[in-house]
């Protein structure tokens, strides 16, 4: 199932040049939140998950379901009232305390062994737990596995150079039955340095492919004024769908 109707044609490269050695760091991002540049976050959440959310469910219920790099998404209580459990992770304390107030949900707050200075926040209904650390300090040993994850503004938003440790940890963190919906955006990186970074259909396979069926369901154009004003042509969203291999 592919939509790639009124696309820009374009021809994707599977250079990302000048981004290569771009890095965005820790604290960047928390001035992000702090200075309310968070054009990244959808009120009324993602389209696309709403689109696509048979596919993530696969006909299951109860679900575990990842949100790397959540920031406040208020996509995590949508699925949490349908019964499902969510699992988040986030470098913004500021992001997750707006989360549960937004949602007027009250939580509880823990510190996670091992990890220095990291918390996690609980909702008091125990379906939403949210950590605040660098991502790459969670694992399936502290997190657990996940029936489905949601990456709608994480791999896009990491440094390139740490894209290889991403995709190990998120292939870490999959069951065997995991569904892994994944969002990037191509765009002529050329003309923005990023973040969002621009990630080429060719790095998802060599990211993935050796150990996930990867299947593409949509490319669509999301070009706005907000990319116009970054010096943008185009800016399309690509939706994939990534399993893990049956093992022989």
């Amino acid at each position: 199932m592919e939509s790639f109707t009124d696309v820009p044609r374009i021809k994707e490269s599977s250079d990302i040049g000048q981004q290569q050695d771009r890095v965005v760091t820790e604290e960047e991002w928390l001035q992000k939140w702090k200075m309310r540049k968070i054009g990244f976050h959808k009120e009324q959440g993602h389209l696309i998950l709403r689109k696509y959310l048979d596919v993530l469910l696969n006909g299951r219920s109860g679900l575990r379901i990842f949100f790397p790099l959540c920031g406040k998404a208020v996509e995590m209580k949508w699925l949490a009232d349908m019964g499902h459990y969510v699992v988040g992770v986030e470098l913004s304390e500021c992001a997750l305390k707006e989360f549960f107030t937004e949602q007027d949900l009250s939580y509880s707050e823990e510190t996670i062994p091992g990890i220095s200075g990291a918390k996690v926040f609980k909702s008091t209904s125990g379906n939403i737990s949210l950590y605040c650390c660098s991502i790459y300090d969670l694992s399936s040993t502290i997190a657990g596995r996940f029936d489905g994850i949601w990456d709608r503004g994480s791999l896009v938003a990491i440094n390139p150079c740490d894209r290889e440790h991403y995709a190990n940890l998120m292939l870490s963190l999959m069951k065997r039955s995991c569904c892994y919906l994944l969002v990037t955006v191509l765009y002529d990186s050329n003309k923005h340095k990023g973040p969002p970074f621009y990630v080429p259909d060719s790095e998802i396979k060599s990211l993935f492919g050796k150990v996930c069926e990867i299947k593409c369901l949509e490319k669509v154009d999301d070009f706005s004024d907000r990319h116009k004003a970054w010096g943008l042509d185009y800016f399309l969203e690509v939706t994939y769908l990534l399993t893990l291999k049956s093992v022989p």
